[in-house]
């Protein structure tokens, strides 16, 4: 049978704000795009007692038997969702650990496609998300969008299609970690209103969680401090919790300049370019 194909796009942070931190999680808000860098995901039918999944691609080395869409798979057969069995096959291009949400990308991709296919409602979608991952429902489409502090979502419009240079270390973040030893927090910058999030957020806007992890993770440091020497970047920025730093640029041809420079002096690193969809 012939298997439906589906671009599972990777998201980032242009900033991200922790505002307090509470007993189980941290309230956080943040301006997230997605960009022209995607997982491909397969899914057909399957004649067989138990799904099938199955990572492939430069990035599938070393992922856990336990990942989100087996997370997913499991809570759909205990409510009885699917009345078939599901092969899901997926070329890894995202950089696991690397603040791109690649994982949870993925499982927001495929609760849409069985959300398509009328087997669970709109409720049912988000309720599903949210029991996957906190950031899952942020996927659920691939227009911007930004995370307030109460969880609450709105997507905007006009957001500067950057080109960008990702710089993924040969080492993943463990995001539980960095949020754990972060004491970096902010006042919230953003309001209902669209009003400002350009000259504010993004131009302006920081990552907190970029001082625990270089903490944790010094190599990063040299390797943002290294970026932003680069003066055809407009800025440079990690991306969720790391380990990706991001270079943002103007032009196609700046952020090529910068993929020739840091690929040489960076050969540790895996440089991938590309823009904001």
């Amino acid at each position: 049978m012939r298997a439906y194909k589906i671009n599972s796009r990777a998201k980032i942070n242009l900033n991200l704000n922790v505002i307090k931190k509470l007993k189980k999680f941290h309230l956080i808000e943040s301006l997230v795009c997605f960009i022209d860098l995607s997982d491909k995901i397969y899914i057909s039918k399957l004649s067989s007692k138990y799904h099938k999944v199955k990572f492939i691609g430069k990035f599938s080395k070393n992922l856990s038997k336990k990942n989100t869409i087996t997370k997913l798979l499991s809570l759909l057969d205990r409510d009885n969702v699917l009345k078939k069995k599901y092969k899901i096959l997926i070329k890894k291009e995202i950089p696991p650990e690397s603040g791109m949400g690649g994982g949870s990308m993925n499982a927001a991709n495929l609760l849409n496609y069985f959300y398509k296919k009328k087997f669970i409602n709109l409720n049912e979608l988000k309720k599903y998300s949210l029991k996957i991952g906190s950031d899952v429902i942020l996927g659920l489409n691939n227009r911007p969008k930004i995370l307030y502090r109460d969880g609450s979502i709105k997507e905007v419009a006009n957001i500067k299609k950057y080109h960008i240079l990702i710089v993924k270390p040969f080492f993943g973040c463990s995001t539980k970690r960095i949020y754990s030893s972060n004491r970096t927090f902010s006042k919230s910058e953003f309001n209902k209103t669209k009003k400002n999030i350009v000259k504010n957020v993004i131009l302006n806007g920081k990552n907190d969680l970029e001082k625990s992890a270089f903490k944790l993770y010094p190599a990063l440091k040299k390797i943002k401090n290294l970026l932003n020497q680069n003066k055809e970047a407009n800025f440079v920025r990690m991306t969720g919790s790391g380990s990706a730093i991001i270079m943002y640029f103007n032009s196609n041809k700046f952020a090529k300049n910068a993929l020739k420079i840091y690929k040489r002096k960076l050969n540790n690193c895996s440089c991938i370019i590309t823009k904001i969809i």
